[in-house]
């Protein structure tokens, strides 16, 4: 009989912890969700801190979770801690890559070498960062089979530790703009001083409202970045070469915008420079020749023979 109570006792001890364990995750669920819900209640445009609060918010709920729980199912719980303390050591070194991923985790949220929706390149890859994990942080790819940095529709899963080990460009941190260029060919006998006043003008016109937005951000990202340009202004600088006249145009430009730039503007160079007769394109060009050789019977020198 005493055996028997016995059993009732851990099986009512059991299954208290077992419905104490349900509702701590159940709690702890509806703390996360009604702290997202509020945070998202906020202004769109502060999309990127909405985004790290869940993250925290996510974060803290599980390690708060897993301590209570591990409270409630292990009687001697600091004993247990201080022994998983020790162990870590021996699993550190079997899980090297977990934890330099985890390490990775931690130096992008403290140092920030990049955050989301920064447009990166880490290694060969590059594209927009879209999330950020513990274990890995997700690009959405950009270039590769497609020209001028647009994307590809791939979302690309990098570990976290790769920030130790591959060197990192960031087109939009401290300065949001990159300096762009386009090349076209003129002839020789182009009226080329011409052909730079139209393409100022173009470029004028198409860079008018963000070149003065990148000027206002230069001024205050060079408070926190020893960055410095003497010019904003676009400038057309003039090389000869075997195809002719060498027209380089360079720019500021948004990375994101570059190639609608770069139609906006070569449609414009194309409408313009089309009706000027002193004005020639220059492209290369292939001619062949094919000549056959054909003997008559009357100069042939193996006649009669």
């Amino acid at each position: 009989m005493f055996d028997n109570l016995l059993d009732f006792d851990i099986d009512v001890a059991l299954r208290n912890r077992i419905l104490q364990t349900i509702l701590i995750v159940f709690i702890m669920w509806l703390i996360n969700k009604i702290s997202v819900r509020l945070i998202y209640r906020g202004d769109a445009v502060e999309l990127k801190r909405q985004y790290h609060w869940r993250k925290v918010i996510e974060y803290t709920s599980f390690i708060v979770g897993i301590l209570i729980i591990g409270n409630l199912w292990i009687n001697n719980f600091q004993s247990v801690t201080t022994f998983f303390g020790l162990l870590s050591a021996g699993i550190a070194i079997a899980l090297k890559d977990i934890f330099v991923n985890i390490a990775g985790w931690a130096f992008i949220y403290l140092r920030k070498p990049f955050d989301v929706g920064d447009r990166i390149q880490i290694g060969e890859v590059q594209g927009d960062v879209i999330d950020l994990r513990l274990f890995q942080f997700s690009l959405l790819e950009i270039g590769n089979w497609v020209d001028a940095d647009q994307s590809t529709g791939r979302v690309i899963h990098v570990p976290n530790g790769k920030v130790f080990m591959d060197s990192q460009a960031n087109y939009s941190i401290g300065f949001d703009y990159i300096w762009n260029e386009q090349k076209i060919y003129i002839t020789l006998r182009s009226d080329f001083k011409k052909a730079k006043a139209i393409l100022l003008e173009i470029l004028n016109e198409h860079l008018k409202e963000d070149l003065k937005l990148a000027e206002r951000v230069f001024k205050k990202a060079k408070q926190d970045h020893l960055i410095v340009y003497k010019q904003f202004t676009p400038m057309i600088f003039t090389k000869i070469t075997e195809r002719g006249i060498q027209l380089s145009m360079r720019y500021l430009c948004d990375p994101k915008k570059r190639r609608m730039f770069e139609h906006a503007i070569t449609e414009s160079i194309l409408e313009r420079l089309g009706p000027e007769d002193n004005i020639r394109i220059a492209y290369p060009t292939s001619t062949i020749l094919l000549h056959q050789d054909k003997v008559h019977p009357e100069t042939n020198p193996s006649r009669g023979k």
